[in-house]
């Protein structure tokens, strides 16, 4: 039986594997183990060791931390999550990528945009 938390981490995983652009293939490479492997991990269906996280975070070129993100604590003080169908969902982290590579001053000015909009709706 998965973890809740081994399939979080997964599902970490897999949202920034997307965001950079890199394949399971790509990704495995830079870790030095098979793709199967990380298929696994971002499914929950294999726990993801200490120091695997580690190499992972380093490919991947975040802190160690961000795969426990949003991770329910159960008290009331834990921070907002993003909503788990976000992660899976390949048209929204197409657009996260997309948004980052607009240059920081026009990302800007779309974000504000985007705001307003949001209010109006």
């Amino acid at each position: 039986m998965t973890h809740p938390v081994d399939v979080h981490v997964g599902k970490r995983i897999r949202h920034r594997r997307w965001l950079v652009g890199m394949t399971q293939q790509q990704l495995a490479e830079k870790v030095g183990i098979k793709f199967q492997q990380i298929q696994k991990y971002e499914t929950g269906a294999n726990r993801v060791s200490a120091s695997r996280l580690w190499d992972i975070a380093d490919a991947l070129e975040v802190a160690v931390g961000f795969f426990f993100e949003g991770l329910e604590t159960g008290h009331d003080s834990a921070p907002e999550a993003v909503p788990g169908d976000i992660l899976g969902d390949k048209e929204a982290l197409d657009l996260v990528r997309s948004y980052y590579a607009i240059p920081e001053h026009q990302r800007r000015r779309l974000f504000e945009l985007a705001r307003v909009l949001s209010d109006v709706a």
